[in-house]
């Protein structure tokens, strides 16, 4: 009896410190999976807004990502010692995905608005845009009011639209700015609002359009990042990077690279 309770004994020990092994290679993953996840920001962005935000077919300054937004994240990223990922969604999404935690930081060219100011905190501000018109060459529009009987197209989520909306005119939306525009350039829209250098690129590329500027129905408006409500730290690390990279011209460098270079 005594050799089987000492038997049973030292089975039991060994189960101990097996069971003591298999919880320090679980801490372990779970240490390593933390520390994964504290060495990189996760940026929402709409990848439909160039040359803010879009897919590049050559490749991109974070995986397929390009654009003044996706440049100064990856900076934003690497000045603390982490890496940038990119998740691509519809720009509704943004804000509810800052406040489900699925995303660390909203980056897209997104204007600060006292509304959205009740759910998500945001950085000091980086670049400074106004909306405007895309017409037809041939079209009489010179001011905000001559489209309001025009067919007009925004896209949905943006400040163009809110604008319109404000001004009580009809109007259709679109997800994708590119949609938008091609109902212009078919005939099946009269007038596309949209972010000045947004249109800048959208005319460049499709010929027979030309921009109406109205500062009396548009006023200035300020880019900035989001983030959750009370995330202090990140928020800090981002304003540190945006106002060095004001001060020392780099955010003013990409928006002039990004004006006559960026691709959809």
């Amino acid at each position: 009896m005594k050799k089987l309770t000492k038997v049973m004994a030292l089975v039991a020990a060994l189960a101990l410190v097996v069971m003591s092994f298999a919880g320090c290679g679980a801490a372990n993953d779970t240490a390593t999976t933390n520390e994964a996840a504290a060495s990189t920001i996760t940026f929402g962005t709409n990848a439909e807004f160039p040359p803010f935000e879009f897919v590049s077919t050559s490749g991109g300054v974070i995986d397929q990502f390009d654009g003044i937004d996706i440049a100064i994240a990856k900076e934003i990223a690497e000045s603390n010692g982490m890496k940038a990922e990119i998740n691509n969604m519809e720009f509704d999404s943004l804000l509810v995905a800052l406040q489900n935690g699925q995303i660390d930081a909203a980056i897209a060219g997104m204007t600060i608005t006292d509304e959205r100011k009740e759910s998500v905190d945001f950085s000091n501000p980086y670049y400074t845009a106004t909306q405007v018109m895309i017409v037809k060459e041939d079209s009489e529009v010179a001011s905000a009011a001559d489209i309001a009987d025009k067919k007009i197209a925004v896209i949905q989520g943006y400040t163009g639209e809110v604008c319109i909306s404000d001004m009580g005119y009809k109007y259709e939306s679109f997800k994708k700015g590119t949609d938008a525009v091609m109902e212009l350039v078919n005939g099946k829209a009269d007038v596309v609002v949209i972010d000045l250098a947004t249109a800048e690129k959208y005319i460049s590329d499709n010929e027979g359009l030309k921009i109406v500027k109205d500062d009396n129905a548009f006023e200035e408006e300020q880019y900035a990042i989001a983030v959750a409500k009370g995330n202090t730290e990140l928020l800090d690390k981002i304003n540190t990077v945006i106002d060095k990279m004001l001060a020392d011209g780099t955010i003013a460098d990409l928006a002039a690279k990004y004006a006559v270079s960026s691709e959809e």
